[in-house]
């Protein structure tokens, strides 16, 4: 493996005691992209930081490529690249300058790191602005940046912490083909995000995490394929009043594998069961049927299941 993780903990001590990281275990093979999934605040940054050696532990090992983070942090370091969630970039360098410096950083001769710089602005398509400063980049290509500087010294492993946080629709899908592109140089990636359709897109395996603990953690597809169900029926009620008759007659229904209470009403994980929808429809009308969304299973399905609340906070 080339990442390990055993028995992870981190409790951050003062006014009000905080677990950030509860006894995480995870092992991410070679060449992998592999998603930290959660809501903000699950322990996934703290996790992440610990694997860069930018925080400590409080218990547990981290190993990379065999290396210990704690023991060996420098070591550690030339084998890891970071893209941190905010933009760190050097503001009075040019982005060309951001890259070649970080190449000298790690030992490069001058003509090795001038070589490299230029492969990766070509590499990321930045070639046009190598003399610009960040300052005049937008987002995506800011993060295009940090991405190329981050592997610009050949690590084993990338970590990216939300690589696509405040980055409009265009520019989170250029982020997502380099990412994917990463693979052909043998890179193996470890992103943490709370937005379910990247961790479907990009990775082969995610765990959810939550409260500073797995949940779970598989292939995408076999997460949602846990669910049972193809579509999420959500019922906002006027009234509360006779739940337990509502749910007993949709739970016989065919095609609707579960039903579960919600704030507003019920949530229903069904089958594409036909006329399935007008049942629904008319079983909750005489409890005041407000409104209804229907959404097609996915990693936030799973999360729902797990927790009981929305992903997205």
């Amino acid at each position: 493996m080339i990442v390990e993780i055993e028995g992870l903990r981190k409790v951050y001590d003062g006014k009000q005691r905080v677990v950030a990281v509860d006894g995480i275990d995870l092992n991410v093979r070679p060449g992998e992209l592999y998603g930290l999934l959660g809501p903000n605040g699950a322990g996934k940054t703290t996790t992440i930081s610990i694997c860069t050696t930018r925080v400590l532990p409080t218990a547990g090992v981290v190993r990379i490529a065999g290396i210990d983070v704690v023991k060996t942090p420098a070591l550690a370091r030339k084998r890891i690249g970071v893209v941190p969630q905010y933009n760190t970039l050097d503001r009075a360098c040019t982005v060309y300058e951001n890259i070649f410096f970080h190449c000298l950083y790690f030992g490069f001769s001058r003509v090795d790191a001038r070589e490299r710089t230029v492969k990766l602005l070509e590499q990321f398509h930045l070639s046009e602005r190598g003399e610009a400063y960040p300052s005049q980049l937008s987002g995506g290509l800011a993060q295009r940046v940090q991405i190329a500087r981050a592997i610009a010294h050949r690590p084993s492993v990338l970590f990216l912490d939300e690589p696509s946080a405040g980055l409009d629709p265009q520019s989170r899908i250029a982020m997502w083909e380099a990412v994917r592109n990463l693979r052909q140089e043998g890179i193996t990636v470890v992103l943490t995000t709370h937005y379910m359709e990247e961790a479907d897109e990009l990775c082969e395996r995610v765990a959810i995490i939550d409260h500073g603990k797995i949940l779970v953690e598989d292939t995408p597809s076999a997460l949602k394929g846990s669910v049972g169900a193809q579509r999420v029926y959500e019922l906002d009620l006027r009234t509360q009043q006779g739940m337990p008759q509502l749910m007993s007659e949709l739970e016989r229904r065919p095609g609707i594998a579960s039903v579960e209470t919600t704030a507003s009403g019920l949530r229903i994980f069904a089958e594409g069961a036909e006329g399935l929808l007008s049942e629904v429809v008319s079983l909750a009308n005489p409890y005041g049927l407000r409104d209804l969304t229907i959404t097609e299973t996915s990693l936030e399905t799973v999360f729902i299941r797990l927790t009981g609340r929305e992903l997205r906070e």
